[in-house]
């Protein structure tokens, strides 16, 4: 599955992504990128100074049970639902 793809059923839905962590354990994580599920923006996009170049290696998403932001390396996925 591309990037692109993991992204678009992100958006649609909440997916079961198991994916290696940097230090080699296995994690599994619920997580998703549909609106309703994001919270609110807290700062004004405006103000932001920091601006970052998009890492097409990495995916971050909300972690619908820790209530956060995490991050997955695509290349690092074993399985994707």
């Amino acid at each position: 599955m591309t990037r692109n793809e993991m992204i678009e059923q992100l958006q649609a839905q909440v997916c079961r992504v198991v994916f290696k962590k940097i230090n080699g354990e296995e994690r599994d994580m619920s997580c998703t990128l549909m609106e309703t599920a994001l919270p609110k923006a807290t700062k004004d996009p405006l103000s932001q100074k920091k601006v970052r170049a998009v890492n097409e290696a990495v995916i971050v998403a909300w972690d619908v049970n820790k209530d956060d932001y995490r991050a997955f390396r695509v290349e690092n996925v074993v399985s994707f639902s």
